[in-house]
């Protein structure tokens, strides 16, 4: 069955069409799900709800821009508003410095597992983990950011700034402990 066809399907609700569609996607979700969450088991709660969110408003897609665009958008919003639920209180992170650059050796990340990097970007704190995911994997900006996550751009900034410095931290120790 191609793409349209399974759309038209799932919309109809027909349950058949819902399981493939599940089948056929559930692997890249779940990858999404796995850089916004900080374990497998949350990956996995998210990608379910994430899948009850599609077929609930399947609808509402009406075949412009590309569907995986915005079954990903989905799978991001759930892992986000489960996020803000989490938090008890606003903090406010202090400005810092962000001229200072965080440089790591692409050559030696390649030689990296993307398991132990994974492992890496789940253990960052919630509010570091989800900017660096937005912005770094995939392709959000500041401002973009700062209205998903209710923050400020230079709160955004400055946790992208922190998330890196923390996972240049996690690689380093990793590459001493390689070593």
């Amino acid at each position: 069955m191609n793409q349209e066809e399974l759309i038209k399907y799932c919309k109809q609700k027909d349950r058949n069409a819902q399981s493939l569609l599940y089948e056929r996607y559930k692997g890249l979700l779940y990858n999404i799900s796995l850089k916004y969450c900080t374990s497998k088991e949350e990956a996995q709660d998210n990608l379910q709800d994430a899948f009850l969110e599609i077929y609930k408003n399947i609808r509402k897609y009406k075949n412009q821009g590309s569907f995986e665009g915005w079954m990903k958008r989905i799978t991001i919003y759930k892992a986000i508003k489960k996020y803000k639920k989490s938090i008890k209180t606003n903090t406010n992170i202090d400005n810092i410095n962000l001229h200072n650059e965080i440089n790591v050796d692409e050559d030696y990340l390649s030689k990296i597992p993307l398991e132990i990097i994974l492992k890496c970007i789940q253990e960052l704190p919630d509010r570091y983990r989800l900017v660096f995911s937005l912005y770094q994997l995939d392709d959000y900006n500041h401002n973009e950011i700062s209205k998903l996550l209710s923050i400020s751009v230079g709160t955004s900034k400055s946790n992208l700034f922190r998330a890196k410095k923390l996972l240049k931290d996690k690689i380093t120790q990793y590459q001493n402990f390689d070593a």
